[in-house]
């Protein structure tokens, strides 16, 4: 079979998906929800919700880890001509510890970092490590977020991550989840706790976003 994305052709999809996702900004109408107040932290989805980065502040001072693949080139350039600082990484083992560093020292710099937790390639809402990893060793927080909308618009693409994206006029909502702290936390609680949080905010998202809705949230200027 065939790949779409190669080589010779990387530029050129590249550009095109990032035009294609300009118009798309035009129609997408994005909520932040109980955005937390911190100098910084480890901003934590599941790889299905990795579009939800486009809501974040502060866009300049984050680093977004993504995977060392053509595809990822394709992420990557989207994720730069949108702000972002990128750090790339694979799933083996040298590509990991080199991915880690990056992050690690984009966070010793003062900078947040966003982690697609499960990713790049699954198991699906399984946590990975990496994201552990560099919370107790900086010290710095780990935020959950989800994010979520009611819109038809509002589409799961079927891979293996079911990610998420809207396709046309859609209000959406980023909800973040409380600080989760590192200090005093075995990795196996740390694991656990970021789990629950993260699942606890897809639980929460039809009710916040009806909130919002009767508020008149997306009215609001």
């Amino acid at each position: 079979m065939v790949r779409l994305i190669n080589k010779k052709n990387i530029k050129t999809i590249s550009w095109g998906i990032y035009k294609i996702l300009k118009i798309q900004e035009k129609l997408t109408h994005l909520k932040n929800v109980d955005y937390p107040d911190l100098d910084q932290c480890i901003y934590v989805m599941w790889h299905e919700n990795q579009f939800l980065v486009h809501g974040l502040k502060n866009k300049n001072k984050t680093s977004i880890l993504i995977s060392n693949s053509l595809d990822g080139d394709v992420v990557s350039y989207v994720a730069q001509k949108w702000g972002f600082k990128t750090k790339r990484g694979s799933s083996g083992r040298k590509g990991s510890i080199a991915a880690t560093k990056q992050m690690h020292d984009a966070l010793i710099n003062g900078e947040s970092v966003a982690i697609m937790v499960d990713g790049p390639r699954g198991p699906y809402h399984e946590i990975k490590k990496g994201a552990i990893a560099l919370s107790m060793e900086t010290g710095v927080p780990i935020v959950p977020v989800n994010w979520y909308s009611s819109d038809k618009t509002f589409k799961s693409i079927p891979s293996w991550d079911k990610m998420k994206c809207p396709l046309g006029y859609c209000r959406i909502m980023n909800i973040y989840g409380k600080p989760i702290y590192p200090q005093d936390k075995s990795e196996s609680q740390l694991i656990s706790e970021v789990k629950n949080a993260l699942l606890e905010l897809e639980k929460q998202s039809p009710q916040k976003y009806k909130e919002a809705l009767i508020s008149g949230l997306w009215k609001k200027k």
